[in-house]
């Protein structure tokens, strides 16, 4: 019998599928969504820092001109999957950089 390893789960992100993190996060990468969003914008999805917008600070260009809380989150998972694999480490990044 042979089994089968599922891949990652996918999302579209501006109508193009992406390997990302799901919206189901465990407790430590659900707290470090948490910690990361209140540093860079107190919790805010409007907040905007030059070229950054919203709660997680992410670039405007990212989000395709659709800034809706919801598709916040999806940029935001997809953007933490693609360049740190979680929440977690994003956030270890973030206190030796103090961005991420």
């Amino acid at each position: 019998m042979t089994l089968t390893v599922p891949e990652k789960p996918t999302f579209k992100v501006n109508n193009v599928a992406k390997n990302g993190l799901s919206n189901h996060l465990s407790g430590s990468n659900a707290a470090a969504k948490a910690w990361i969003a209140m540093r860079e914008s107190g919790g805010s999805y409007s907040a905007r820092n030059g070229a950054c917008y919203g709660k997680y600070q992410i670039s405007i260009g990212l989000f395709g001109g659709n800034y809706s809380p919801k598709h916040q989150e999806v940029v935001a998972n997809h953007y933490v999957a693609s360049r740190y694999g979680s929440w977690v480490n994003a956030k270890q990044f973030w206190l030796t950089h103090h961005w991420y």
